[in-house]
């Protein structure tokens, strides 16, 4: 069961349709549990790829990961705005302190100004046929894209600014705190 608390660190865990792992994250820290998401936030988190790419992200990030949602929304807040990176994703899963899902390669990138690109279709193309997804799934991850692009047109929550200043504020308070306790 999901007993994870305000503070606490946990690892993110990205795998493919077929069950190979994609992607991990390293430390990152639970910041809002909620009954259908959790939001996280990191900085300069340690990624490693499936080839063994190892790199580092350049920023701040507020990540929101959804129970009943298709998708997870990334804040990155970088030094000219608040942009969303939004990946096609299953809802997550919590095992062991890991997050867990899988992605479906079709992305949204949000700008600051709103504005939005699909991206990866032929990356999704490919995996579609190669690892033979369903219509029913393909009819779901189309489905979850749409509802992601309304939310992001009505400036619903996570794509308001308050809602990721606001997460942004509780994660340096919660490193603060952190720092003072060692």
């Amino acid at each position: 069961m999901n007993n994870l608390k305000i503070g606490d660190k946990v690892e993110i865990h990205c795998y493919k349709h077929n069950g190979k792992l994609h992607r991990q994250s390293d430390e990152t820290m639970i910041l809002d549990v909620k009954d259908d998401y959790i939001v996280c936030g990191n900085n300069k988190a340690t990624i490693v790829d499936s080839d063994g790419t190892v790199r580092k992200t350049k920023e701040t990030a507020i990540l929101f990961f959804y129970k009943n949602n298709w998708f997870n929304i990334i804040g990155q807040l970088k030094d000219y705005g608040i942009y969303f990176y939004c990946n096609i994703a299953t809802p997550y899963i919590i095992d062991d302190r890991v997050i867990k899902y899988i992605d479906y390669d079709l992305d949204l990138r949000v700008f600051p100004n709103g504005s939005f690109k699909i991206l990866d279709r032929m990356e999704y193309k490919f995996h579609k046929k190669q690892m033979n997804y369903s219509r029913r799934l393909d009819f779901i991850l189309k489905y979850e894209l749409g509802t992601l692009i309304d939310k992001v047109r009505h400036k619903e929550p996570p794509f308001d600014k308050d809602s990721i200043e606001g997460y942004y504020e509780l994660y340096q308070e919660l490193l603060s705190k952190e720092k003072d306790v060692n």
